[in-house]
């Protein structure tokens, strides 16, 4: 068998690589990237694909699972372009595999867009090559902190909880903040482990100093297993807000009524609003995903796909799939995505408002937006034994 030089390859298709998270703790996350960068890919194929100077290429994808697994992820991605030679690269998820693999990137100088990781660290290293569609971490509970200041009767002490990776420590750095600034007071402020499993000796605390607002940033397997031992030790705080896990379809389903009053954000929901050029809409985008992948896609997924495009237009704006010329492209992006105003700050991440969201029921309810309140929240949560 022979195999075309690596030029003739190109002139047929544009091969984009990642690594994601298929298996191993946070796969349930990492299935949204996957299945989002295929649906985009396909969905840009279908309207003729990426035209380079008059020439239409086709979009591929060369996909490896991580298995949760940074070191593993690292490696990936060095095979990737080092031995795959694939053109670009796509993000794995979550901001510790997002601050190791953009060294592959940077060293390489292949542009690697990603929607997968928001901890401030990534971008802070003046790296050129890495770009990112999450917003800040160090703002995600900026707008629930300006929602608590509207509620009545207004909570006063808050316990602030996070796990020991880059995205929730940073999370918590910007938190700190804002709640000093807000005039809360922080009664509580615990780092625990990633992948934690017992979180009873913080619920203990939170139980027995009382405390009204409990913010917890951490990874959906932690949310769930905190949710649940809340229930078994009887800990209701007047509201309790997490990072991740409320906007996940599965993460509802997993706690069932359980879930109720819990608090979350997302810095996209499916809108006819967000205007797109493959998908028409962001409503559309979500359902095509849910007819092709049979879940509802949440923030990650409208943010892995919009990296598809981002690239996309990158590489039609350049004229070409030369690295350093696509990088210049992506740095001067400015475009409307299925999921928001796509624009790269000179650090390379873009900032989106996160809008609270809070689960009444059996519905997911908008709370709080960069405007203001839009529904009345479910305050205080009732005890567990009064629902």
């Amino acid at each position: 068998m022979t195999t075309l030089p690596a030029a003739a390859a190109f002139a047929q298709e544009v091969v984009l690589g990642a690594s994601v998270q298929l298996t191993g703790p946070v796969a349930n996350t990492g299935r949204y990237y996957r299945d989002a960068y295929q649906l985009a890919i396909d969905k840009i194929n279908a309207a003729g694909g990426v035209k380079i100077g008059g020439t239409a290429h086709k979009l591929a994808l060369k996909l490896y699972d991580n298995q949760s697994d940074v070191n593993l992820s690292v490696r990936q991605y060095t095979q990737l372009v080092s031995q795959d030679k694939v053109n670009l690269l796509l993000g794995p998820f979550a901001s510790n595999f997002a601050l190791a693999d953009s060294a592959v990137s940077e060293k390489y100088k292949v542009p690697m867009v990603q929607g997968g990781g928001a901890s401030d660290q990534i971008f802070s290293r003046k790296f050129k090559y890495i770009f990112g569609t999450l917003a800040p971490a160090s703002n995600y509970f900026g707008s629930t902190i300006d929602m608590l200041k509207s509620l009545k009767p207004v909570p006063r002490s808050v316990a602030l909880l996070y796990a020991d990776d880059a995205f929730d420590v940073s999370v918590a750095e910007g938190t700190r903040p804002m709640l000093k600034k807000a005039g809360f007071d922080t009664v509580m402020d615990e780092r625990y482990s990633t992948n934690a499993t017992d979180f009873n000796s913080l619920l203990s605390q939170v139980k027995s100093k009382n405390v009204d607002v409990v913010l917890v940033a951490g990874h959906e397997t932690e949310i769930l297993n905190f949710v649940r031992q809340a229930k078994s030790l009887a800990v209701a705080p007047k509201l309790y807000s997490f990072t991740v896990g409320v906007p996940s379809e599965d993460f509802r389903k997993a706690l069932g009524k359980d879930a109720d009053y819990a608090f979350g954000m997302t810095a996209w929901l499916p809108s006819t609003t967000l205007k797109d050029r493959w998908f028409g809409d962001a409503q559309k985008f979500a359902d095509e995903y849910k007819a092709k992948f049979g879940y509802d896609p949440d923030y990650h997924a409208a943010s892995g796909a919009a990296d598809v495009e981002a690239i996309v237009q990158a590489i039609e704006t350049a004229g070409s799939i030369d690295p350093a010329k696509v990088r210049d492209a992506l740095a001067k992006s400015k475009f409307d995505s299925l999921y928001g105003p796509i624009a790269f700050s000179p650090e390379g991440q873009i900032d989106l408002p996160q809008v609270v969201i809070q689960v009444q029921g059996d519905k997911l309810v908008e709370i709080y937006g960069a405007k203001g309140g839009v529904n009345a929240p479910k305050y205080p949560m009732p005890a567990w034994n009064a629902r």
